[in-house]
């Protein structure tokens, strides 16, 4: 009889035990709430990842990452209106907002008619470059965001280079090449207002 009470104060000993350390391991660990929110960008690969064979999937994370410039250059464009006290860096920002909402309504056009997805919101990196701009005021700014730009256009030059001879479809092939001119455009632009803004 003394045994098995001792069994048994073993036995709920060792409930209480595993009970108490699962309380704790669980009080550690992450919610589902506090889980990072999946990256728009990776988002719309994955489901184009699904849908298409090595060729197209190619043209597909080209127009995923054209989306990403352009909600990028959308959301700085509108900092640079409201934080900016320089004229050529508000008028470039009002620029970027215009031109890249109609090149995001045209590329989401041909998306769309191609069955691809786009991210539709910023991605994480146009998260980063806003979070690192709202932290800047003045001069500081302005030449951030300047550079920004800048840098910005040149990588998007060079993709859409690419895209404009690589692209297996042709009417992604096309899209890129029309969009060049005005890339090209911007980043005359925005150097001439880097220049200006480095003599401040």
């Amino acid at each position: 009889m003394r045994k098995n009470i001792q069994l048994s104060t073993q036995n709920v000993f060792a409930v209480a035990t595993t009970s108490a350390m699962l309380i704790l391991i669980l009080a550690f660990l992450p919610s589902c709430n506090d889980a990072k929110p999946e990256d728009t960008k990776d988002v719309a690969i994955e489901h184009n990842e699904a849908k298409f064979d090595n060729a197209k999937e190619d043209d597909a994370k080209f127009l995923v990452s054209a989306a990403e410039i352009n909600l990028e250059e959308i959301q700085l464009g509108k900092l640079a209106q409201s934080n900016s006290a320089h004229a050529d860096v508000k008028e470039l920002g009002r620029m970027m907002v215009a031109e890249h909402t109609r090149a995001q309504s045209d590329l989401q056009a041909l998306a769309d008619k191609k069955q691809i997805s786009l991210p539709l919101t910023l991605t994480e990196n146009g998260q980063e470059a806003n979070d690192k701009l709202m932290g800047k005021k003045g001069k500081d700014f302005d030449k951030e965001y300047c550079d920004m730009t800048v840098s910005g256009h040149k990588n998007a030059i060079n993709k859409f280079e690419k895209a404009s001879t690589d692209a297996s479809d042709p009417e992604v092939r096309e899209w890129a090449t029309s969009m060049l001119p005005a890339l090209r455009t911007h980043l005359d632009h925005a150097i001439a207002c880097k220049d200006k803004c480095d003599k401040m």
